[in-house]
């Protein structure tokens, strides 16, 4: 039997109510918990840095690639990698894999140093 204290007074609970507030809230955290994991699934942004470094150095990237790269975000996510970067065909992305959004875009030969990174992922 549990109790709670209201203005002073001891008044005993029935365990009925507290057992199906515990229900309702597992319920809760269960539908919190799949509408999560289904977001992660989302589309990759590019930010509008990495938009017009895309245009300036004539980089284009078709669905199938976006599908590439989107895999390879989800690979680094479950590795629990923050700031990557992305090699791809002659490209190189730096990406916020938190943010699921790339940063900025090079062509493979403009890649001198490259700092602000945890990880590094070669996209097949």
């Amino acid at each position: 039997m549990s109790f709670r204290i209201e203005r002073g007074q001891i008044i005993p609970t029935s365990s009925n109510s507290g057992s199906k507030k515990i229900s309702n809230n597992n319920l809760e955290f269960h539908r919190l918990l799949q509408e999560s994991l289904q977001k992660k699934d989302n589309n990759i942004k590019i930010s509008a840095h990495a938009e017009q470094r895309m245009q300036e150095r004539n980089i284009k990237l078709d669905q199938a690639d976006m599908e590439n790269l989107k895999e390879a975000m989800n690979n680094l996510e479950k590795k629990g990698a923050r700031e990557s970067l992305m090699l791809y065909k002659d490209m190189a992305f730096i990406a916020s894999v938190r943010n699921r959004t790339i940063i900025t875009t090079m062509n493979n030969d403009e890649m001198d140093i490259v700092t602000n990174i945890d990880s590094a992922i070669i996209v097949k």
